[in-house]
């Protein structure tokens, strides 16, 4: 049951990079801040899909692994002592009264929550991997056949199948370079969805990229000893010594509950809002991949969210306070203690 005197300024749903951030400086504007994640982790995409990964394009940090990075938001977001509520799915958004002040009501399976705004960043929202139906995938999945990478370590010295073509395969391939035995990519197609610059690095390597080829088959006893590839043109089979094979072709992604609660959506996945972070809701805002901002096209970068969380929880403060200024001040001058 909600707790009628614990009403919040602001609960985030979400604490991926984006809610984190937006915790952090809610709390330089002194909201009393809640942040709920369906995950029994802080992270987000970073801490389930690639702990492991180096990140490139955070500023200040010319690599960074991702884990470090949910860290060190963490830590940062703990500055202002935010609540935080893990492992639980808002499933409803009403409004309620609370002696006379209209706030939304958050409702889970089994608690639910008042906030006088809301912060919504789910990111891509619930998400798996599309998987891949061939003969021994299953068999060795996560034990030599993974969709995730949770430990490099286990990697090292490895030989290694990628399968995919876009930023998470060509990430992985430069990432696992230096510790790999040896890597091989098969891509169904010739056109990769990656970044630029990380494709044309990828390139100026050694790694044997194999375009127009797909997995065949995975054999092997009680490990993996090989894998079967085939061109899609010819039908042409190879046969590759492999002990790992990473499976990277993209996810199925769903905002579920979120879908029914009345916003304004662009398309299946982002919703719309002004320059603000406002959705059509008053009071509700969203940041991150899941904004689509009126006017512009979205950018599913870290660095995009960070801003755009600054930027809600400005918004938020004001909104609560007419009195208050959008823009408090540097950090510099606020002090966190």
């Amino acid at each position: 049951m909600a707790d009628d005197d614990n009403v919040y300024d602001i609960t985030i749903i979400g604490a991926g990079p984006t809610g984190l951030f937006a915790a952090f400086y809610a709390g330089m504007r002194g909201m009393k801040t809640k942040i709920v994640e369906a995950l029994p982790e802080a992270g987000g995409q970073l801490a389930v899909l690639y702990p492991e990964k180096l990140i490139y394009d955070v500023p200040g940090h010319p690599g960074v692994l991702a884990k470090d990075l949910v860290k060190l938001l963490v830590e940062q977001s703990r500055f202002f002592e935010p609540t935080y509520v893990f492992d639980e799915c808002v499933e409803t958004l009403t409004r309620q009264d609370v002696r006379g002040e209209e706030v939304w009501r958050l409702g889970g399976a089994s608690n639910a929550h008042l906030s006088r705004t809301v912060l919504l960043s789910t990111g891509i929202g619930a998400f798996e991997p599309n998987r891949l139906d061939r003969p021994g995938v299953e068999k060795y999945l996560n034990d030599g056949v993974y969709y995730f990478v949770e430990d490099k370590q286990a990697l090292r010295d490895k030989r290694i199948l990628i399968i995919g073509g876009g930023d998470t395969a060509v990430d992985w391939a430069l990432n696992l370079k230096d510790s790999a035995a040896s890597i091989t990519i098969v891509h169904r197609r010739d056109g990769f969805r990656a970044l630029e610059a990380n494709l044309a690095e990828l390139r100026a390597t050694d790694i044997p990229i194999n375009t127009f080829w797909e997995l065949k088959r995975i054999d092997g006893d009680d490990a993996i000893e090989t894998a079967t590839i085939y061109e899609n043109r010819t039908n042409e089979e190879r046969t590759l010594d492999v002990d790992i094979v990473l499976i990277n072709i993209g996810f199925k992604a769903s905002l579920g509950p979120i879908a029914n609660w009345g916003l304004e959506m662009v398309d299946k996945r982002h919703i719309r809002t002004d320059v603000f972070m406002e959705t059509n809701l008053p009071g509700v805002y969203a940041a991150g991949d899941i904004a689509a901002v009126e006017g512009s096209v979205p950018l599913n970068l870290i660095v995009t969210g960070l801003g755009q969380a600054a930027i809600a929880s400005n918004a938020a403060k004001q909104k609560i306070d007419p009195e208050a200024r959008m823009f408090p001040g540097h950090s510099s001058e606020m002090k966190p203690q």
